[in-house]
């Protein structure tokens, strides 16, 4: 049994949810967005709470179970909440804009690297920190993946982007490993 899959999701004011055969959709005050049902799951809404139920018992359904119930509780929470990710930058002339859905980043390249926003995304710049805003979080995350892959920490000195939660465990460098 699903710990998360058992749990309803209780939808809020000003949310609504609609089933059209396989595919559900939420519409909130933010947004709104859709997403295909897995046909092992059975989906029902009563008054203002949504159950996910197996429709049959094998560890397939049982997976989907509570990813389903998570997929349909984050679309929820987008579009009411939305999410966000922040980026921060690091390192001696490293700077971000952004110019029209369109964030440029001057990170220690022989060229400035310019990433599109995709649809749903907002890009803010402030001092060294790049603040990712969107209601899907999938997609949140992944075009935060995408920026800081441009140049990832390094070890020794912190520089390139990081999240603002992570931290880079630093190496010594020749001088340390040297003198000891």
């Amino acid at each position: 049994m699903s710990r998360i899959g058992k749990k309803p999701i209780i939808i809020p004011a000003g949310v609504e949810v609609k089933i059209d055969k396989e595919i559900l959709e939420v519409k909130g005050p933010k947004g709104k967005l859709s997403i295909k049902l897995f046909p092992q799951i059975n989906v029902e809404i009563k008054d203002t709470e949504i159950f996910f139920i197996p429709r049959v018992e094998n560890s397939k359904s049982k997976a989907l179970w509570g990813l389903s119930r998570t997929l349909v509780s984050n679309m929820v929470d987008g579009v009411t909440k939305g999410f966000e990710k922040r980026l921060e930058i690091n390192g001696v002339g490293f700077k971000s804009r952004v110019e029209v859905k369109k964030l440029i980043l001057d990170v220690g390249l022989s060229h400035t690297v310019d990433i599109d926003a995709p649809e749903g995304i907002e890009f803010k710049v402030e001092k060294n920190v790049i603040i990712v805003t969107g209601i899907d979080k999938a997609l949140v995350g992944q075009t935060s993946a995408t920026i800081r892959k441009v140049k990832p920490p390094e070890p020794y000195k912190g520089k390139g982007i990081k999240y603002i939660d992570e931290i880079i465990k630093k190496k010594l460098g020749k001088k340390a490993a040297a003198g000891a």
